[in-house]
Formats: C-alpha cells, structure tokens, sequence
C-alpha cells in the first residue's frame, strides 16, 4: 500500500488515521451475530470439520451499530429417540477445556448383535442376488460372496453407531452445539474390535454452551466507565473546518511565479525516501513512501509527520530538497515506527489559492438552498453536532463493551470460536470485493482454508475478545429479561430483506430474522447499560 496516495488526503503522513474524524462519517464496527443454530440430526464425522468460508456476499448486510448472541448458544437438536435398545450403553463423561465434553460410549453384545441382524436383514431385502427372489432369505454366507464381508462390516458398525449416537447423546442434550458432534475413535479400530469381540466402544467429543460466569457476580449491574473523547471530536471545530473546506473547493488556483512554498499554497511534488542508519549512512529505500506527483495541501499540516510541513517551506518550482525525518512511535505501519529517514521533495508545481469573498453571495454555493452564510454555518453545525453524538454514544458503547470483557470469564468452545472468526473474515472480504473488485482467482485465493486458517490464527486474541463480548450481552439480556417487540422485529426483518433484494443477493429469510433478533437484543441490552451505568467522560490532553 502507497504511502502517499494519489488523490488529496495525506493519509501517509497521518499520525493518527484511525481515530475518528468528525468531517468524516463515523464508521461502526458491530459486533457481528453469530448463532449456533438447532440441527435436526447429527452428522457422524471421524475427522476434525475442515475449515470453510461463505461466500462474503452471502453475508447478511443488516446495518447497526451492535448486535448481540441469543441469551444462550442454541443447542444441537438430537431428534426422535430411536427404537428401544436390547440393552443398556455404557456411558461415562469427562469435561476438557474450551467447553467441550467427552463421552466414552461402550456398547454391549446384545447391542451390536441386534444390530447386525437388522444390517443383514436390510441386504437380503435389497440384494438381487442370481436364484434368490426378492426380499426371500438367503444364507449369509452366499450374502457375504455376493455383497462382500468387508461391506457388511462397514455398514453394521455404520448401523451401531447410528442407532447408538442419539442415546449416547442424551446426557448433554439441550446444551451440545450444533456442528461441534465428532466421533474421535478411528473406523478401522471400531471394525476391528466388533470383528474381533462382538461389542463396541467409541469416544466422542462435542461442545457445550458455555457458561458465563461474571466477577464479581452482577458486576454489570454497578458497572463503572471512564469514556476517553477524542478532543477532534468537536462540532464547533469541525462545523468551521467544514466551511473552510467548501470555501477553498470555491477557489482558483494560480501559479506561483515569484516566491517560495508558504501556508495556504498547495504543491505538487515527487517523494522518495530511504532509511539512514546509526551512523547516518543511507541505507535501504522506503518503497511506500515512493509518490509521483502527489498534491499536498500545506494547511493540512497539522495532520502529517511532523516537520514534514516545516522543511518545505521556502521550496520553489523545480526545486529539489532533501531533509532528515523520524518517523514517531503512533505510526500506522509497525515497521517504520522509531525510523530515521532520509526525504527528498522535488516541487514540480506551486499554486496559491485565490478565493472568493465568504459573504452571503456564496451561501447557495456552500449549501445549495441557502441565502445567507449563517443559515450555512448553522446548518453545518447541526450536522456536526449530530456526528459528534453518533460519536459519543459509539464511544461510550465500545467502552461498556470492553468494561463488560474484563468482568466475564468463559471458556469459549473451538465450534464458536471457528463459527465467529469466519464471519469477521467474511465480513473482511466482503468490504475488499466492494473496494477493489476482486476477480474470481483473487477470491478463491482468499477464501482458501489456508487464508481462513492464517486468519484465525492471528486474529485469534480479537475474536476471542469479540465472542466474550456478545456472550456477556447475551447473558445480561437473559438476566434482566429484556424483550423485543414483535412489531419493531416485524419491520427491522422487511427492511433488511429489501435491502437483499435491491442490491440482488439470495438470503436466508429464517438466518435473516436471526440476525435481526440478535441486533435488536444487543440494542437492547446496550440501552440498559447506558441507563444504570455510571458514565464518565474525559478528553486527554
């Protein structure tokens, strides 16, 4: 990525371009739903789930500023209990980190026996086998033959399983996750020790919801928070900022013929630089900080690296300048925090601004409708002030929010875990497909389970700190039994289905109300927090 961007922002020399911008819409960052959905059956696996993406344009586009989890992850549906077994499993259970249990399941000869009985009666009535009617008994070991052992094998111990599982189950049913169902015992062993003794036992591992657990117990209930508000973050400044802004896009821009780069001018230059080392040697070149023709407004000065502004000043068209900078320890890009570089500026054009008197004669200019500067300035300034209340609450909200992480302890299970850091990737590619149009090849690449791995391996910190984010809400949200009216889901659920159909997505009208629930509930619970909460605002110097 360009250092020095081709277009007008200075956003290289930015020392802190990700702090909120009042002249800038305020973007959210939600928490995004999740859901463990119910499941009408279970899915036999004897191999970890392999990792696997949505297509991010399958993602639900429901705009808000936060969501939240149902109270409690939704348990795995186990289904109708199945016919009664001849004798009774074995079953013994054991906790293992991350909410997960294990259950070892024995299964007794009887068991199995009347399995494979049903499993041979099933291959007679379906065999054609030569000289044997339909559905007539045949001996097993012509079966066998025609079939083959080793089939039979495989589909009796399929058989004790199936019919086994959802009794296995029954001790965690209401609380095993959805998708979160594996068998870790191996199918060969499980064949080898029914071929060899006539029983079974197979381990399975699944996840449990998780249990939030508050310290102190209630703590939400006495929560204190302290919000740090970005002192940019002022409606009076930015209204001002705002109106400069329109008044110099009124301007002529004229040659500069006569004198050097003072404030006000704006400059088009090329930009390298290289890193000086400690004995003030010239060392490797900064590709990102490479620009060719790029222009610099000098007012935004109090935006970019610090002396940047300074060392041009005086510059002349056509002239070439060559400065030491340090790049401060706030810089967006790590690896350039603390380095010692060496600029050099080559000025190509200068220009000075000439501007039209700021009177009423420009009013409908400024704001299209207008006949005097002051309806401009107040009208500007009640936009502002709205964006620095969208401001305040978004601040006041992610700090609640962090406030709420650092009193819950839980044990976040691998299924959840996997389920949220997918969708934050989604999300992710869903806004790099919108900006840069990402062809099929580039999509694939970075929906590859390689790319969906790597992601969650260095996300790992911020998804965890997201879910325990949305299980806290959801678990407050339980406890003070907040409700969403109908009527407000009703319509939130239309007006996000009619933004699938303007923008032509398929959706998932069921996954679709989901979400909004989830939304709402967070809403909910985030408007009950602000209430009871002691709230403090500061601004740092």
């Amino acid at each position: 990525m360009a250092l020095f961007p081709s277009n007008f922002s200075a956003s290289f020399l930015n020392l802190a371009p990700s702090r909120p911008s009042i002249s800038a819409s305020f973007s959210k960052t939600p928490l995004l739903p999740w859901r463990n959905r119910r499941s009408n059956s279970l899915n036999l696996r004897f191999l970890p789930p392999p990792f696997h993406l949505l297509h991010p344009l399958q993602i639900s586009p429901i705009s808000c500023r936060f969501s939240s989890p149902p109270s409690s992850p939704s348990p795995v549906d186990l289904g109708p209990k199945v016919d009664k077994l001849p004798a009774a499993l074995e079953i013994s259970e054991s906790q293992e980190p991350n909410s997960r249990v294990r259950l070892s399941v024995g299964v007794p000869p009887a068991v199995c026996e009347d399995c494979r009985s049903r499993t041979i009666a099933e291959f007679m009535k379906q065999a054609k086998i030569p000289g044997f009617r339909p559905g007539k008994k045949v001996p097993e070991s012509i079966l066998e033959s025609y079939v083959g052992k080793d089939n039979i094998q495989k589909a009796i111990v399929e058989s004790i399983l199936k019919r086994t599982l959802p009794h296995a189950m029954s001790s965690v049913e209401g609380r095993a996750l959805k998708d979160s169902v594996r068998i870790t015992s191996k199918f060969s062993d499980l064949e080898d020790t029914f071929s060899s003794q006539g029983s079974l036992r197979y381990d399975i591992v699944v996840d449990i919801a998780p249990e939030v657990r508050w310290v102190p117990e209630n703590g939400y209930r006495n929560l204190k928070v302290v919000v740090e508000i970005d002192n940019e973050i002022n409606a009076q400044k930015a209204s001002e900022q705002e109106l400069k802004r329109r008044h110099k896009s009124l301007s002529i821009l004229r040659i500069v013929t006569d004198r050097g780069l003072q404030i006000g001018d704006v400059a088009v230059i090329d930009i390298s630089a290289t890193t000086i080392g400690e004995d003030q040697s010239v060392g490797q070149k900064i590709p990102s900080a490479e620009s060719k023709g790029y222009n610099f407004d000098t007012e935004d000065g109090d935006k970019v690296l610090p002396g940047f502004v300074d060392s041009l000043i005086g510059i002349q068209r056509g002239e070439t300048k060559s400065f030491p900078l340090v790049f401060p320890e706030s810089w967006k890009q790590e690896d350039l925090r603390g380095v010692h570089a060496q600029f050099t500026v080559e000025c190509k054009e200068l220009f000075y601004r000439e501007l039209p008197p700021l009177d009423d004669s420009l009013a409908d200019k400024l704001l299209p409708g207008s006949t005097m500067l002051e309806q401009v300035k107040e009208a500007l300034l009640q936009r502002c002030l709205e964006v620095e209340q969208t401001a305040k609450d978004q601040a006041t909200d992610n700090a609640i929010l962090d406030q709420l992480c650092k009193m819950v302890e839980v044990d976040i299970p691998q299924s959840i875990f996997e389920e949220e850091g997918r969708q934050l990737y989604g999300a992710k590619l869903l806004q790099i497909q919108a900006n840069m149009k990402l062809n099929e090849q580039q999509l694939a690449i970075l929906s590859s389970p390689k790319a969906v791995k790597e992601y969650l391996d260095n996300q790992e910190d911020n998804i965890k700190h997201v879910i325990k984010q949305n299980l806290a809400v959801g678990d407050i949200f339980k406890r003070e039994n907040l409700q969403v009216a109908t009527d407000e889901l009703m319509k939130e659920v239309e007006n996000s289905i009619a933004e699938f159909k303007r923008s032509k997505q398929e959706y998932d009208e069921e996954r679709v109300q989901e979400q909004v629930q989830d939304i709402l509930e967070g809403a909910k619970v985030l408007e009950w927090l602000r209430e009871h909460a002691e709230i403090e605002y500061i601004t740092p110097h």
